[in-house]
């Protein structure tokens, strides 16, 4: 049983790993910062919850220490509300300074809405 847990905790480590190599490996990719801001924030949520099962694992079954257990459980609480609190802030401040999302063409996403919104209240 215990190198069961060993091999469960060591696979859900090494996914967690992944995760967060493939964000970091996206954050060089991607061309526009919202792009760049979403795979941050989705591996790292992602990847922190792998990484934190993997932990909680070892803590409760490798070295039987319930308050280490409880460490990690109130870190990772904190951790999946401050990581999307933070992304969407830091977008919506991109936002505010004027950087604008584009599509596929390179176009500005803001501006294919308001010509889309002014095309249907003439049609109106």
């Amino acid at each position: 049983m215990a190198t069961f847990i060993d091999l469960l905790s060591w696979a859900l480590l090494i996914a967690g790993s992944f995760f967060l190599c493939v964000g970091g490996v996206g954050m060089v990719r991607f061309p526009d910062v919202y792009t760049r801001i979403h795979a941050a924030s989705v591996t790292d949520t992602g990847g922190a919850a792998f990484i934190f099962m993997g932990l909680l694992l070892q803590a409760i079954f490798t070295f039987e220490n319930p308050m280490a257990a409880i460490k990690i459980v109130l870190i990772a609480f904190f951790m999946f509300f401050t990581g999307p609190t933070a992304s969407h802030a830091l977008a919506k401040a991109a936002l505010m300074a004027g950087i604008v999302p584009k599509g596929q063409d390179g176009q500005s996403v803001i501006d294919k809405s308001l010509k889309l919104a002014k095309r249907g209240r003439k049609k109106a």
